[in-house]
């Protein structure tokens, strides 16, 4: 269980945002003067978009709602603040319910809301996924538990082990729905959202729309359904410097291992589409002497777990990943990311870059290609409205 910290601060205590006569940003979208607070501490200070645009409608409507958003957006806290003024911390039981694709996303998602809680009434927050000890996410279930952030097939697990009930979620929070459809998890969302019958709203955050996603929202979400669409031009993150270099196929590892010994104390990720592209390269490198390590779709829980935390504390500069194994990775200061081969659906594109350039800061992402890839670069630019331009050796 993530503890929450009571509100400490002194009713005659003045803030200082309310010295100001402008009101404070997140004041003026309607988030509490406690939980402000707590933002501050956080160095959340201005809303991004899809926040200014989302809390409003959020915590004044709270109906069902269709928000385009993609990983480094601010999004946790779009809908993650609204969520928690909803919670009642009177009753123990599950009220606000979040999915996530990852074990790992769930756990950052859970982090982010309890951050949000420091000034606030004790909201409990629990976190379950694949993986972990399912004994021991039963034990913590039996206590107050006011907003659940879980992957689709873990939750499943533990409604049919009698652990924890849908029956009091009043809202359903469905985080990079596009992912988690693409993982396969159609049938189990729907279930999940069948079991939340006595649901009032669900906020679907997604940074694609495909057809997959367009019938879960026709299966499981009001007609009137409130969308928001993110201005094209800033859907990917605009620190994110899009680069490419044109490197025939035989001379990818040799790029990658210069650029690699170019960047003294910077982290990065390396994207190949296939396992065992992914192995291969790894290989490769590592004979070369570089520090690299590889996250791929056949290593054991522990095995990925072990590869993350030596990759969070810096023992490790560069993972090399499939998109699959990927996933839900969080990871700060990620200074750039290098394509060994675009993704095969270019909308995953987004999906890798946004591992870059977080909480305002700048990075790379660097796609190696063959003369003849270049038209895939001239779709990335009319798609997503981004600019590329050529990194030469």
């Amino acid at each position: 269980m993530l503890p929450c910290i009571p509100l400490a601060f002194h009713r005659g205590m003045t803030d200082s945002s309310a010295m100001s006569d402008a009101p404070h940003p997140f004041a003026a979208l309607g988030i509490p003067p406690e939980m402000i607070r707590g933002l501050e501490e956080l160095g959340i200070v201005t809303p991004t978009e899809v926040q200014a645009k989302v809390i409003p409608f959020l915590l004044t409507d709270g109906g069902d709602l269709i928000a385009q958003a993609q990983t480094g957006t601010g999004k946790t806290a779009a809908f993650g603040l609204p969520l928690l003024t909803k919670m009642n911390p009177k009753h123990r039981d599950i009220q606000g319910l979040v999915l996530a694709p990852t074990r790992e996303l769930a756990k950052q998602i859970g982090k982010q809301l309890f951050r949000f809680t420091k000034y606030t009434e004790k909201i409990f927050i629990e976190v379950v996924g694949g993986g972990d000890n399912i004994d021991q996410q039963i034990e913590r279930l039996r206590r107050p538990t006011h907003i659940l952030v879980a992957t689709p097939g873990r939750l499943l697990d533990l409604i049919e082990r009698d652990a924890l009930t849908l029956e009091f979620v009043r809202y359903v929070v469905l985080d990079e729905a596009d992912e988690m459809l693409s993982m396969g998890f159609k049938k189990q969302l729907t279930e999940i959202l069948k079991l939340a019958a006595m649901r009032r709203s669900t906020w679907l955050f997604s940074a694609t729309f495909p057809e997959a996603i367009q019938q879960l929202i026709k299966g499981c979400m009001s007609a009137s359904a409130h969308s928001i669409q993110i201005d094209q031009a800033n859907v990917v993150n605009r620190d994110i410097d899009h680069r490419f270099a044109f490197c025939k196929r035989e001379k990818k590892t040799d790029f990658i291992y210069d650029f690699l010994k170019r960047q003294k104390g910077q982290r990065g990720l390396i994207f190949c589409r296939t396992k065992a592209g992914a192995m291969a390269l790894f290989n490769e490198l590592t004979e070369l002497g570089l520090p690299v390590d590889v996250l791929q779709g056949d290593l054991m829980q522990k095995e990925r777990d072990k590869v993350m935390r030596a990759f969070k504390k810096q023992r490790v500069p560069f993972v090399i990943a499939t998109d699959v194994a990927a996933r839900g990775i969080d990871v700060a200061d990620l200074s750039f990311v290098i394509h060994h081969q675009l993704p095969d659906q270019l909308e995953y594109y987004t999906h890798r870059a946004g591992r870059t350039a977080r909480a305002g800061k700048k990075g790379m992402s660097l796609a190696l290609i063959e003369p003849k890839e270049k038209w895939q670069i001239t779709q990335l630019e009319t798609k997503l409205h981004v600019k590329f331009s050529e990194l030469r050796r």
